[in-house]
């Protein structure tokens, strides 16, 4: 992996190379083995946050991690087109639109002693500005060499905080064409149902039951580009233990091997149909 500027990340992408970089400010990574007509995302696998921040917040590692979305990289990090964040979600929120990035507070409880400087509330907007530099110029490609892409947007989902019983997978479709892409989600739906896990646990998938795919990743991508399907892909945490903060890597081991096939056919399968 190369560290690369922002520019030269963009300058590889608009030229067509392979890359495998890590941004110079090390707040995100893009893998590029080849140029296929689909991509993978993982917006909240991030947690690192940067030490002048330790002091001013009020929420513990636990609590950060908590809502944070661990594993997701690695459960699409076979895939040839993979972009993730490595910054956690509390120090700037990259699925959130960038006047809404910086949390005041998060899940009920504040999260800064005091207000934070400017100075430091612009160092992170402007991390979360580059990433979406990248992911225009990512796209853009991707829709000029195939003329139709589709962006796998990876995230998970604390499970046990919720009083009903919640499904495995969850589809947030509120924000996409549904009239042209409803069957195509269906199917989508419907190949994660056939997932294997081990240890007992079950899959489920359902569409708008716990999230209705209202982040900023999906919404920027599909305001700026008409032929680019983004599907918002959340997993309950059944692949951790959400409340003593420890992760079961057989049955991250497991997601990743079952996402290995099922992405790339069903990617396919809408390149075919929408090309």
């Amino acid at each position: 992996m190369t560290r690369l500027t922002v520019a030269e990340i963009i300058a590889n992408i608009e030229a067509g190379k392979t890359i495998e970089a890590v941004s110079a400010d090390y707040a995100f990574t893009i893998k590029i083995d080849e140029y296929v007509p689909y991509a993978c995302a993982a917006v909240h696998d991030g947690h690192q946050f940067r030490k002048e921040l330790w002091e001013p917040c009020l929420h513990t590692q636990y609590e950060r991690w908590y809502e944070e979305d661990p594993e997701t990289k690695n459960m699409v990090k076979s895939h040839p087109i993979v972009i993730a964040g490595c910054d956690s979600r509390f120090e700037y929120d990259l699925n959130r639109a960038p006047n809404h990035a910086i949390y005041f507070d998060a899940w009920g409880k504040q999260l800064w002693k005091n207000p934070l400087s400017e100075a430091m509330i612009n160092k992170s907007i402007k991390k979360h500005n580059n990433f979406y530099k990248v992911v225009h110029a990512l796209i853009n490609q991707l829709e000029s060499k195939f003329g139709f892409c589709t962006v796998y947007d990876m995230h998970s989902y604390n499970w046990k905080r919720w009083d009903r019983e919640v499904p495995t997978w969850n589809l947030g479709t509120s924000n996409i064409d549904n009239a042209r892409f409803g069957n195509t989600v269906e199917t989508w739906r419907q190949s994660l149902s056939e997932i294997e896990f081990p240890n007992g646990i079950k899959s489920t998938s359902k569409i708008n039951d716990t999230f209705q795919g209202n982040g900023y990743f999906l919404k920027y991508i599909t305001q700026n580009f008409k032929n680019t399907l983004v599907l918002a892909t959340e997993i309950a945490k059944v692949y951790c233990d959400e409340n003593e903060q420890v992760i079961y890597p057989e049955v991250v081991n497991a997601v990743h091997k079952e996402l290995a096939f099922r992405i790339p056919e069903h990617a396919q399968s809408t390149y075919n149909t929408f090309k």
